[in-house]
């Protein structure tokens, strides 16, 4: 029964190879994006506070595609080492950037980069809309889940 339980760890593959392509695609579409945005501003520069806010907005919504690609990279990587691979842990360079040893610490620097996410989110709202009502609901919303994040964060460590 114990060898079954661990060849079953590779079935973690399916999420490690889900996660890197996903990742890649993010990655390839983010070019793509930002090649139509180069060639579409060089023929039609910003000439008002509006249209450089638009370019601002469309600036962030990639920045907020890369740090998801760059989360979903995080995670195939991860939960590979964790999983997969013979070598421990604090052997991987990788793991010990992110300063991840066990899966306990993916799931926390999960919950880390997804407020950050929401930040960007929020921002990219906020620009966009400015100053209405709904941008203050859609903040105390982030908030409350940052808060909430931070202190199921927090009890993750102890």
């Amino acid at each position: 029964m114990e060898n079954i339980f661990q060849t079953s760890r590779f079935l973690v593959v399916i999420a490690v190879i889900t996660a890197a392509i996903s990742s890649l695609l993010v990655y390839v579409s983010c070019i793509n994006i930002v090649a139509n945005i180069v060639i579409t501003t060089l023929f039609d520069l910003p000439d008002s506070a509006k249209a450089g806010k638009a370019l601002i907005v469309e600036l962030l919504k990639i920045l907020d595609l890369l740090l998801i690609g760059i989360t979903l990279q995080v995670i195939a990587i991860s939960l590979y080492r964790l999983f997969i691979t013979p070598s421990k842990p604090e052997e991987s360079k990788f793991l010990a950037a992110f300063n991840i040893k066990d899966f306990h610490d993916l799931k926390i620097t999960l919950v880390q980069v997804t407020s950050v996410v929401l930040v960007i989110l929020f921002l990219e709202h906020a620009v966009e809309f400015g100053g209405t009502i709904e941008t203050l609901y859609l903040g105390i919303a982030i908030a409350i889940v940052i808060a909430a994040s931070t202190f199921a964060w927090r009890s993750m460590k102890d």
